[in-house]
């Protein structure tokens, strides 16, 4: 009787081990297709990425390139700027001083000034009179 019984418990545990060997089989299966799957539709993935990527390096060496020439007209600008600057500057100012000298030669007082009046000079925060007016000014004053 303990022979049956042993044999039938190996028989019931050894069905149970078929079966879930059975759906393990099933299972592996199953990831073995689903890898195939990814593998075909991955090579071609990856094929376009590297097109993608080579495509990205063509378009940063041209960018590069017209970057250097970029930096080469900013250079030549910056020279022709300096040539300019050193030949023109020294002269337009002396022109513009003599024109200055010359307008103040000739315009003499401005408009509305007694002929006593002069302007003032600005130092520092204070104001210092070019020469004493002959009326003291009244603004802020009641009457």
């Amino acid at each position: 009787m303990a022979g049956i019984l042993v044999a039938v418990f190996w028989a019931i545990l050894v069905s149970f081990l078929a079966v879930a060997l059975a759906r393990l089989a099933q299972t592996l299966k199953a990831t073995t297709k689903l890898v195939a799957d990814v593998t075909d539709q991955a090579v071609p993935l990856l094929a376009d990425a590297s097109t993608a990527v080579r495509s990205a390096q063509t378009q940063i060496d041209r960018v590069d390139a017209i970057a250097s020439d970029v930096q080469e007209v900013t250079s030549n600008a910056s020279a022709l700027s300096t040539t300019v600057a050193s030949t023109f500057g020294g002269p337009l100012v002396k022109v513009a001083a003599f024109g200055y000298g010359v307008r103040r030669a000739l315009g003499g007082r401005r408009e509305g000034e007694a002929p006593g009046d002069q302007r003032r000079t600005v130092i520092v925060g204070r104001t210092v009179p070019g020469a004493r007016r002959s009326k003291r000014s009244t603004r802020g004053k009641k009457d």
